[in-house]
């Protein structure tokens, strides 16, 4: 199977770099919308706001669900400080000592965007004696706008309130040496795999066994993203990242397959398959076990779907931080994924 990575590069870097908070997703489901309708691909959202993708198979009485979700971590404002700064609360598990220097984007109720930096509530080295050990928690993170205000009232005239939404530069960088190096890779990586692979498909005339819907949600990074699903879906694989550090094996390299996360043991049908089909193409994977990490195979099976579900994805360094992965991550991340849709009879 040969892979457009021109057009992986291309989609991957448009929707790393367009905002999509948690609840803010309007934006980039929309533009993943129009990729799926330039390939043809019969597409809805869902009343919540997750989009759903159809690719038809071979065998259309059996259907696998695939998802992603294409929310990320952000901000929100809480509160505006007398002095015209804002006082932020967290969307989704940030970790508050990366985020001080950041560049961010306050998105108002009015359709307005305002640039502004994240800094702790102590930013100046010559000034404040805890400067190096300010920031080290939510509460001590301000947004400093880059407009002239010097009062509360001033940042209310701009149309700015508690409730905005704010969303994180992702300093989205793709480099020579085939490092795709971003905040949010987790998870919007994934779809760009999961595209790729069907234009792939596609362009090659080839169909899976089974019906595929692709569930793109939105609210994964606050526990219920693909806690819905379309009726009459057999399985389930969550596309996500695959964690890297202490004890785990997987590298930035590998297509990562999860054994058991914070929601308990996957399917033990579905993870052996899947490590019989890294061996039998001969893809670089690692099995693992993440102990503080849930998935929408995890929403979807605590929402009570009778559904098998497994969990893989591409290996990530510094989740949930300056996030890295490498090409060759995502590309046994695809060959996987082909492999299952188009070998597995269920």
């Amino acid at each position: 199977m040969k892979y457009d990575l021109d057009y992986f590069h291309k989609l991957a870097t448009d929707i790393l770099t367009t905002p999509s908070p948690s609840g803010f997703t309007h934006l980039v489901i929309n533009k993943i919308q129009q990729y799926a309708h330039d390939l043809e691909l019969h597409c809805y959202q869902t009343k919540k706001g997750n989009l759903i993708i159809e690719f038809d198979g071979i065998h259309p009485e059996k259907t696998v669900a695939l998802s992603a979700h294409v929310d990320t971590l952000g901000l929100m404002v809480r509160s505006i400080n007398a002095d015209g700064t804002l006082k932020v609360v967290s969307i989704g598990g940030n970790q508050p000592m990366t985020l001080q220097g950041e560049y961010c984007l306050v998105h108002t109720r009015n359709q307005k965007t305002y640039t502004g930096t994240i800094l702790s509530n102590a930013p100046a080295a010559h000034v404040y004696e805890n400067n190096n050990k300010a920031g080290q928690k939510m509460e001590e993170l301000i947004i400093r706008l880059d407009e002239v205000v010097m009062t509360k009232e001033d940042v209310e005239q701009l149309g700015i309130n508690h409730g905005d939404f704010i969303s994180i530069d992702p300093k989205t960088t793709i480099t020579d040496s085939s490092f795709i190096k971003s905040r949010h890779i987790d998870d919007k990586i994934s779809v760009a795999i999961i595209l790729t692979l069907f234009k792939a498909m596609l362009d090659s005339g080839q169909k899976p066994l089974h019906s595929v819907k692709f569930v793109v949600s939105t609210y994964e990074e606050v526990g219920h993203g693909a806690a819905h699903l379309p009726d009459h879906i057999d399985r389930l694989i969550a596309v996500d990242m695959g964690c890297i550090g202490k004890d785990l094996a997987c590298t930035e390299y590998d297509v990562s397959i999860c054994a058991k996360d914070s929601s308990g043991p996957y399917d033990y049908d579905m993870v052996s398959e899947l490590i019989a089909l890294s061996q039998k193409h001969k893809l670089k994977y690692a099995v693992d076990i993440y102990p503080y990490y849930g998935s929408d195979a995890s929403a979807a099976l605590s929402a009570g779907h009778d559904i098998k579900a497994a969990l893989i994805g591409p290996g990530v360094h510094a989740s949930h931080g300056v996030e890295r992965t490498h090409l060759k991550a995502c590309e046994n991340t695809m060959k996987l994924l082909h492999a299952y849709l188009t070998e597995i009879s269920i």
